[in-house]
């Protein structure tokens, strides 16, 4: 389902992502880590058709990026860092607007929008204003548009960012449950969300793969050790 072969980013001469390659499939979790500033929202801006690529290639089911990008976003559900809205809408009305822009009219935005609101539990704050929800929610919101059209891939920069234990644990289990008929690329810095849902980990430094590898690969690598000192090995050290 996504193919990334490559895939570079240069601003000036700094290199942000630098010959990145890897293939996820259908029923695939992927988790994207590394540190701050590795290239992770990058790599997946460029898949999403956000940012341009430098050089190299990236295609959704078979399509590339950027020479198709309009047909890649009808087949991606994309939740960016810090989960943007337009906070004077109600959520109610923010779906409804992201419905239109993916190209349900009249009364066919409103089984899609019912669908997402109750996948993720919005449904208590469906006229509420955004700027008046608690963090939280206001990811919960980011999430229930990039649910909205049913795509056929999800792209989630940092899903559970904001929630509680409860919230976190509910969005998990959404995600393995979707997983099973999408691909699955989410970036995440907590290491035991990697250990409860993925199935794969690409471990990304300074731009370039570090790793791409199971969750037990990679708890292989220092038996007994816990996920983050792996974790934190791997990022000071050239593998």
């Amino acid at each position: 389902m996504i193919e990334v072969k490559n895939l570079s980013k240069s601003y000036g001469t700094k290199p942000a992502v630098n010959g990145v390659s890897f293939n996820v499939q259908k029923g695939d979790i992927l988790g994207f880590l590394g540190p701050n500033g590795a290239g992770k929202s990058t790599t997946m801006k460029m898949i999403t058709g956000f940012l341009q690529p430098s050089g190299g290639t990236a295609k959704v089911g078979g399509l590339d990026v950027a020479t198709d990008p309009v047909a890649v976003k009808q087949q991606v559900g994309y939740l960016p860092e810090s989960a943007p809205a337009y906070a004077e809408m109600t959520v109610g009305e923010f779906l409804e607007f992201v419905a239109e822009s993916r190209g349900f009219r009249g009364g066919d935005r409103a089984a899609p929008v019912q669908r997402a609101l109750r996948l993720t539990n919005l449904d208590t704050v469906r006229h509420q204003t955004i700027e008046t929800l608690s963090k939280g929610y206001k990811q919960r919101v980011g999430f229930a548009q990039a649910l909205l059209h049913d795509p056929e891939v999800l792209i989630l920069d940092e899903p559970t960012d904001g929630l509680d234990p409860n919230q976190k644990n509910e969005v998990r289990a959404l995600i393995k449950e979707l997983a099973q008929e999408k691909a699955v690329i989410l970036s995440t810095h907590i290491l035991e969300e990697v250990e409860a849902i993925c199935t794969r980990i690409i471990l990304i430094s300074e731009g370039k793969v570090v790793v791409d590898e199971t969750p037990a690969e990679f708890q292989a690598r220092q038996p007994g050790a816990r996920l983050d000192e792996i974790f934190a090995t791997l990022t000071k050290s050239d593998v």
